[in-house]
């Protein structure tokens, strides 16, 4: 096992994620030496470190002079080929093996996909369902007649809000994590992000009592307001499991088969079960599979034809835009926004304004702490951007700050109006989305599922649009940001 530094500045990584990282890492050292086991250790600040992985496995192979190497797939293209180069280069023959961590293999969502038009989360979910005996009823068919209850989680808090809301339960740094939290911060001090609320779980106790606190205290009400925003609320009603999955602290059958069990015990009602199952066995399957299926190509997709830079305040929360500056800030205290800020906010400003793709993928991949790239790239290349052209979604997830304002309270804080799309006092998503669509409209009149909102778009006047296009450009050209009245 080996702490790099490039593995923390290949993109600009946020001090919650590389801590997270390191501090999973050595208690899982421990773990291993306290079952007898030897393991090669070597920690990102002992001399001699060639920072690199592939440079730490050519060392090792010098040193050791294996007949064989084993690896498990990796959840990066870039350190697979690394890895393979340096094999290949020490002349030792390299064996990848199918990583149990997941219910589907690689190969078998080839399988899959081949022949079909069109790949759909959908399809592959039901597939998934069905192999793995997860909510069925005696007949074999879906629990409770439906496959998907999707419909029933899409609820707001309204105007009262949440209400008391049960806090997830913490994790105190212990003398491991606190050594990697001072590291960090030594090391990395120049980088995004802070470590004064670091709580997450990094070994698999931890991890198990964070999956019983949910199902116990969280999961009921999960399903009906997943996809509400509050302000200054990071957790609201979710699992803040993410990272431990995709660190491998927590196996994701565990998750799934506690979700099911307290819906067969009447704990919480289906659509509650469901949704979440749905994001473990559906989404988290079907994103690997579409990321080992594209890959490299898929990162280099741009179908929108999108260049304009990241804004600075994605890396400091400096923005007069209620809903962004309340996500952001706490991804970089925390590591952390739930699914809807993701693709919602700070995904969907990017989409509207036409950032790089890959600038938004860096970013994404960098401050997020359950951020691996089999899963962040393909949603944020095809979910968020719809940079893939349609091979992960269906249509561009585009909306105005109406959006925004249904399903939260961040406008009522805001000094932009989601309602008008010109003028000083304009929400800059409702300015940008009329400008998507009309950069955008000989595409997506194409696609059915789009229709309505090209149809919309033709509402307009021809003056209308000419100030529509003026405000969009002037906010591209203020860096991204709305320019003040007095600009």
């Amino acid at each position: 096992m080996a702490e790099v530094a490039e593995e923390s500045t290949h993109v600009w990584s946020s001090k919650p994620r590389i801590a997270l990282f390191l501090s999973a890492m050595r208690h899982f050292r421990d773990a291993q030496h306290a079952l007898g086991r030897q393991v090669r250790y070597r920690a990102l600040d002992e001399p001699g470190n060639t920072n690199t992985l592939a440079g730490e496995l050519s060392q090792t192979i010098s040193a050791e002079r294996p007949a064989k190497l084993v690896m498990t797939e990796p959840g990066d293209w870039r350190v697979q080929q690394a890895l393979t180069e340096a094999a290949r280069d020490a002349k030792v023959p390299l064996e990848i093996r199918t990583d149990r961590h997941f219910l589907s293999t690689i190969d078998q969502f080839r399988a899959h996909a081949k022949g079909r038009k069109q790949l759909r989360l959908e399809f592959w979910y039901r597939e998934l369902r069905r192999e793995h005996q997860v909510l069925l009823d005696a007949s074999g068919g879906p629990e409770g007649g439906e496959w998907n209850y999707d419909a029933e989680n899409r609820g707001a808090f309204g105007k009262p809000g949440p209400g008391p809301l049960p806090a997830p339960i913490r994790f105190t740094p212990d003398p491991i994590t606190r050594e990697v939290i001072a590291l960090v911060e030594a090391r990395f001090a120049s980088h995004p992000g802070r470590l004064d609320a670091f709580d997450w779980p990094v070994t698999p106790a931890d991890a198990s009592a964070a999956l019983d606190d949910f199902i116990t205290h969280r999961l009921a009400v999960f399903g009906q307001y997943q996809d509400a925003m509050w302000t200054r609320e990071p957790w609201l009603y979710h699992s803040r499991i993410a990272a431990a999955l995709n660190l491998k602290l927590l196996d994701p059958r565990l998750a799934i088969a506690a979700a099911e069990q307290a819906y067969r015990t009447g704990c919480v009602p289906l659509a509650s079960a469901e949704g979440f199952i749905r994001q473990i066995l559906g989404w988290r399957e079907y994103v690997r599979g579409l990321y080992w299926l594209h890959m490299p190509s898929y990162a280099e997709r741009n179908a929108l034809d999108a260049h304009e830079p990241l804004p600075g305040f994605y890396w400091s929360g400096d923005t007069e835009m209620a809903c962004l500056r309340d996500a952001i800030d706490q991804t970089l205290t925390y590591g952390y926004a739930h699914h809807i800020q993701r693709l919602m906010v700070t995904g969907l400003y990017a989409l509207l304004l036409g950032v790089e793709p890959k600038a938004v993928h860096e970013w994404y991949l960098a401050v997020y702490v359950d951020a691996v790239e089999w899963v962040e790239l393909p949603n944020t290349i095809g979910m968020a951007l719809y940079a893939d052209g349609g091979i992960m979604a269906s249509k561009p997830y585009v909306a105005t700050g109406k959006y925004i304002d249904r399903m939260s309270n961040y406008c009522k804080g805001c000094r932009f109006d989601p309602a008008q799309s010109v003028g000083d006092e304009a929400c800059p998503f409702t300015t940008l989305y009329w400008d998507f669509l009309e950069r955008h409209e000989p595409m997506l009149a194409k696609n059915q599922r789009m229709s309505l909102q090209v149809k919309n778009l033709a509402r307009l006047t021809a003056e209308q649009r000419k100030a529509i296009s003026a405000r969009a450009a002037a906010i591209r050209a203020h860096g991204g940001a709305p320019p003040s009245a007095s600009a």
